[in-house]
């Protein structure tokens, strides 16, 4: 039986297809950070909905867990269910303060309406601040993003809370969205953080 050339093409397709089984492989694999199964926020008991990992190309950039008041499959869902929520992350490479700021804002752009943006101008001003207020964000360091109703979002670096709440419902609506939007910055963590992987 004859065999056909290696050639150099054939050898990169077989590399970006071993890549491509690589990355799908470990976007299925359990987040290497071990989130609390529930926490307390305002005297509220939030469980612990899902889990993820954000990955750009194949670098892993973050792990990510979403606590609700109660368990929601849907983004939708996410979104519309009341009462405090908390979205918690631990870098997993270093991360620029002032690039995560702007990812962030970026995100809320591409899933809300330039009149919401215009709106929450000064909130996402803070949220821009927070992140832009620390040079950067080290492997294994801590931040989170919590919903109080009627007082706000609350950005935490490290455990610590950045400063007073911001914002509205609608706001933290914004937030969420940058993950359960029409455009989510990864489909495969919006779907793991509502438990469907």
């Amino acid at each position: 039986m004859k065999r056909s050339p290696v050639t150099p093409s054939s050898r990169l397709a077989a590399t970006v297809l071993a890549l491509g089984l690589a990355a799908g492989a470990a976007l299925a694999a359990p987040t290497s950070t071990k989130f609390d199964p529930a926490m307390d926020v305002q005297g509220t008991k939030l469980q612990l909905n899902g889990t993820g990992t954000r990955y750009r190309a194949i670098f892993k950039v973050y792990d990510m867990g979403l606590y609700t008041t109660k368990k929601v499959s849907t983004a939708a869902d996410v979104i519309a269910l009341p009462g405090p929520k908390r979205l918690q992350f631990t870098a997993l490479r270093e991360l620029p303060g002032t690039d995560l700021g702007r990812l962030f804002l970026k995100g809320m752009g591409d899933n809300s309406t330039k009149e919401q943006v215009q709106r929450h101008a000064l909130s996402s001003a803070r949220l821009i601040e927070v992140f832009s207020g620390r040079s950067k964000m080290l492997p294994g360091e801590s931040f989170a993003m919590e919903f109080v109703p009627g007082k706000g979002t609350i950005f935490y670096i490290l455990g610590k809370p950045q400063g007073n709440p911001v914002g509205d419902d609608e706001f933290f609506a914004m937030v969420l969205k940058i993950w359960f939007g029409e455009s989510p910055a990864d489909m495969q963590l919006r779907d793991a953080l509502l438990g469907l992987e």
